[in-house]
């Protein structure tokens, strides 16, 4: 089994709009190691991220992160070590403002 260490996704989506950060391809595993939000605007905003199996549709159930706060031009750092399988998605929604998510680990395959 090979492990590739990469940045897994990096996406600023539309304003209040569930975006596919990352879904892990098919035959492959993944191990997120860390997530960094950035908010590039001038005043506080809030996003969500959600892990959810492949071929589920999102649901509450899925959410690790729900309008969180991130200050003014400021960044959070989550260190997470999730594991997750093949098509298993990483989503992604900023509620407004200026965001960028950029998400890091491994892929084994």
């Amino acid at each position: 089994m090979a492990t590739t260490y990469k940045v897994l996704g990096q996406a600023s989506p539309t304003s209040n709009a569930n975006t596919d950060l990352y879904i892990v391809p098919a035959s492959t595993q993944a191990v997120i190691s860390s997530i960094v939000i950035s908010n590039r605007d001038s005043s506080n905003n809030t996003f969500r991220i959600a892990v959810r199996p492949g071929g589920e549709t999102l649901n509450v159930k899925h959410y690790i992160s729900y309008d969180t706060d991130v200050p003014a031009r400021d960044t959070i750092s989550l260190s997470l070590g999730i594991s997750l399988g093949n098509t298993d998605i990483v989503t992604v929604n900023r509620m407004s403002g200026n965001i960028s998510f950029s998400l890091f680990g491994a892929e084994i395959s």
